[in-house]
């Protein structure tokens, strides 16, 4: 089956061009039909792309003569979107010269020029960023919202609660996702009123959305794997990612000194060996890379800035199968079945945490 293109700001990311350009040929290397826009200086482009032959045959090179620093405040990138890199990528999807976006580029700048290109589906106030984390289960759990709304209401909740559950669906095959709101405790009166409000219209519109609404969770509980969605907003969102990558770190870099102390400790490494090994693969952000903007009329995903060959290789397949599996038609029409009654009046956000 041929595919819409990925358009690709070949210069976003830490290392630009050379892992951007690596990535999509190795992505291109395990889905062959999948196809390029890549966007970005020509001249760059050019030279890395000459030893990728068979990524060549499948790719189009955009010329883009800036490029949006992961310092530029998003108002300045906003101003200059249309000759730049990550900007041009992002238009393609607008144009129709391309089916999605991938960048690795200033998270910032990228959300408010997806959101001003491509503007809010019907039915969704506002885009949220939604990233896949590991977990103890077979399973990974998609979270959201990450950092692109610090503030939310009951529902803006609910409209991330479908967004994240239609792509639990595709991203981890989860037919009818488990969904719970990050909270301060399990009991139903914690919280604040958006919140409790949030949960009360999920828990009566659960069954008409292919998901199942178990009520709130705490941090954590997060990477447990007891359900497939966790949802808040953008501020405490991204303080717990912050907070999982941390201690993530923090046990790779204990047991790396731990083995080293003594000839004992790196007998015992070596040991030990494969349960280290298979637990670096598993907290690395490289094979869980492309957190992806929902709730745009279009697919925008964007990988880590310090993300490797393997993780925009990664990148690119998560974008591959939202393209396959129409995620923007999913969430249109979960959206539909809930009705809009159900979202048409904002609630007041309170600051008050239920005692």
């Amino acid at each position: 089956m041929s595919l819409p293109r990925i358009a690709i700001d070949a210069m976003g990311g830490d290392e630009g061009v050379q892992v951007m350009v690596a990535g999509a040929a190795m992505a291109q290397a395990r889905h062959a039909q999948v196809r390029f826009l890549l966007v970005g200086d020509q001249v760059k482009i050019e030279k890395v792309l000459d030893r990728h032959a068979a990524l060549r045959g499948v790719s189009e090179i955009l010329h883009a003569d800036d490029v949006i620093s992961g310092e530029e405040r998003p108002s300045q990138a906003l101003r200059r979107a249309r000759s730049t890199s990550m900007g041009m990528a992002i238009h393609a999807v607008k144009d129709g010269s391309a089916g999605a976006a991938i960048s690795g580029g200033n998270t910032g700048a990228m959300m408010a020029i997806a959101k001003l290109a491509l503007r809010t589906m019907p039915g969704i106030d506002r885009p949220a960023l939604a990233a896949i984390l590991p977990t103890l289960q077979a399973s990974d759990v998609v979270m959201l919202d990450l950092g692109a709304n610090t503030e939310c209401d009951a529902r803006n909740l609910v409209q991330f609660a479908i967004m994240g559950a239609a792509y639990a669906r595709i991203a981890n095959s989860q037919p009818v996702p488990r969904v719970r709101l990050l909270n301060i405790g399990t009991e139903e009166m914690k919280g604040t009123e958006s919140l409790r409000d949030a949960a009360h219209t999920l828990k009566e519109a659960a069954a008409n959305l292919s998901m199942r609404f178990d009520g709130f969770t705490e941090a954590d509980k997060i990477c447990r794997g007891d359900f497939d969605v966790v949802v808040t907003d953008g501020f405490s969102g991204n303080i717990a990612l912050k907070a999982v990558e941390g201690t993530a770190r923090f046990v790779g870099d204990l047991l790396r000194r731990s083995f080293s102390s003594s000839l004992r400790s790196k007998i015992g490494f070596l040991i030990s060996r494969p349960a280290t090994e298979l637990l670096k693969h598993h907290l690395d952000p490289n094979n869980h890379n492309g957190a992806v903007f929902l709730g745009l009329n279009g697919i925008v995903v964007k990988s880590h800035g310090s993300a490797n060959v393997l993780g925009v290789a990664n990148a690119v397949g998560v974008t591959q199968r939202l393209l396959e599996e129409s995620l923007t038609e999913r969430i249109a029409a979960d959206l539909a079945r809930l009705g809009a009654d159900s979202l048409r009046a904002p609630r007041k956000i309170s600051s008050e945490a239920g005692q």
